[in-house]
């Protein structure tokens, strides 16, 4: 269940970020308009970064057990 909802997290992030751009590159922000979002863009960039980590380590212990397939738990805090 938690890996849905961190997938879930994930997704809507970056779909946020998306959004963000692209209001960003419309360019009929104001100046502090533009700033708030760009501060918003820098937390869901980490977001995602963070979640991308994760993933990552989940596959290095998946792939990394004598060429066998071996799930082991996740520690995210060692991830980051």
């Amino acid at each position: 269940m938690a890996r849905k909802k961190t997938a879930l997290d994930f997704e809507q992030s970056l779909t946020d970020l998306q959004a963000l751009v692209e209001r960003l590159e419309n360019g009929q922000l104001s100046l502090e308009d533009s700033l708030t979002a760009f501060e918003q863009g820098i937390g869901l960039t980490r977001d995602c970064q963070d979640a991308l980590a994760a993933a990552e380590v989940k596959v290095q212990q998946l792939l990394e057990r004598d060429g066998q397939l071996v799930e082991a738990p996740l520690d995210v805090d060692d991830a980051q």
